[in-house]
């Protein structure tokens, strides 16, 4: 009798800079089975990060990595098929990316094109910002002030070049006349939540 395949496992990265909601939906996901893996760790590098109340809700084993150094030999050590970042804030050094090709899921707060000369289009036929080298905040800032028609995130494979990658999926928000930056990236968020689930969902059952 043929032995039944393993589950694949996937390990979250997080840190104290959010609420955790990309985790708690990656959470959700599993166990409602829209994604087909189990979550074998969440890493974070401080041990104040919020997110670090779903894990233990959840009996989610955890890790504590404050030096970025270190990050290597802890993913080797658990040894997961997918490494999700959300919300983790050191920077992933090369040699990280390197050893897991097409195995970082990162989301980014803008829309990013599929060749680096590219473009990505608005529902509208507007041009999407990019939000190269912005985080959360300041990229949902970005959209406002350049009268964007459309906020927008991208879950992408991480690459050695910075902020590209293979795109796996995109999501996008109209601007509403009386957004501020707190009303925008609630609404955003919540799509970022989905479509970080719907990604999971389709890597993990193909």
């Amino acid at each position: 009798m043929m032995s039944q395949k393993s589950k694949l496992q996937i390990v979250v990265l997080i840190s104290n800079t959010g609420t955790g909601s990309n985790l708690k939906a990656i959470i959700d996901g599993v166990e409602r089975d829209s994604i087909n893996a189990s979550i074998c760790a969440v890493i974070s590098d401080r041990d104040d990060a919020m997110g670090l109340e779903h894990a233990k809700a959840h009996n989610i084993p955890i890790e504590i990595c404050p030096i970025k150094e270190d990050l290597l030999a802890l993913l080797q050590k658990l040894n997961p098929d997918f490494i999700c970042l959300a919300g983790w804030k050191k920077i992933i050094l090369d040699e990280v990316i390197t050893a897991y090709p097409n195995k970082i899921l990162n989301l980014h707060p803008g829309l990013i094109p599929d060749t680096v000369e590219g473009t990505v289009q608005n529902p509208d036929g507007t041009l999407a910002l990019w939000n190269k080298g912005m985080l959360a905040d300041k990229a949902v800032a970005n959209f406002l002030n350049n009268k964007s028609t459309f906020a927008g995130s991208s879950v992408h494979f991480l690459t050695l070049d910075f902020d590209f990658g293979p795109v796996l999926g995109r999501t996008f928000e109209k601007v509403e006349n009386n957004d501020t930056v707190e009303s925008l990236y609630a609404r955003l968020k919540k799509k970022e939540n989905e479509l970080y689930v719907e990604v999971l969902g389709k890597i993990t059952h193909s």
